[in-house]
């Protein structure tokens, strides 16, 4: 699909080292976390290898490789329907600030508004990340007002 410039595809086997560098990349600019390359693309693998897992979408410009994201699902009985979450996001400093995340963004929209069995969107942004939140406020996605927990188990 093509966004302006921007051309979003399906990521495939050829992207898995990319994606894996992006995401270690990603985890060290926001979290400052040095994640196991190794973990990561078998991470990856699993998405592609099974897709009830996920997608990731790929932007590019110019038939280069921009930014991508990631989505997960979680079945919400109290809609009867399934949260799109927007996970893995990771532009390319070269192409940061020209619009590859809403290209993506607008493409993961407009497939989850065409797919009924789909609620809505989601995702979650570092809470001093704040360039993050003023990008997906501006795509018109609110804080519904949650904060997050969890309990890793390993």
């Amino acid at each position: 699909m093509t966004s302006g410039p921007w051309s979003i595809r399906a990521a495939g086997d050829g992207d898995v080292a990319r994606l894996r560098d992006w995401a270690v990349a990603m985890a060290w600019e926001t979290e400052h976390k040095a994640l196991d390359a190794g973990t990561v693309e078998a991470g990856i693998r699993a998405v592609l290898a099974e897709s009830r897992r996920g997608a990731y979408f790929v932007a590019e410009l110019d038939g280069e490789a921009a930014g991508t994201l990631m989505l997960t699902y979680e079945w919400s009985d109290w809609r009867n329907g399934d949260w799109w979450w927007i996970q893995s996001v990771y532009v390319d400093p070269a192409f940061r600030r020209r619009g590859c995340y809403a290209a993506l963004y607008e493409h993961v929209l407009g497939r989850a508004k065409a797919t009924p069995e789909v609620c809505g969107l989601r995702l979650y942004v570092e809470r001093d990340n704040g360039i993050a939140q003023k990008t997906y406020e501006g795509l018109g996605m609110v804080d519904p007002g949650y904060r997050m927990y969890e309990a890793p188990t390993r």
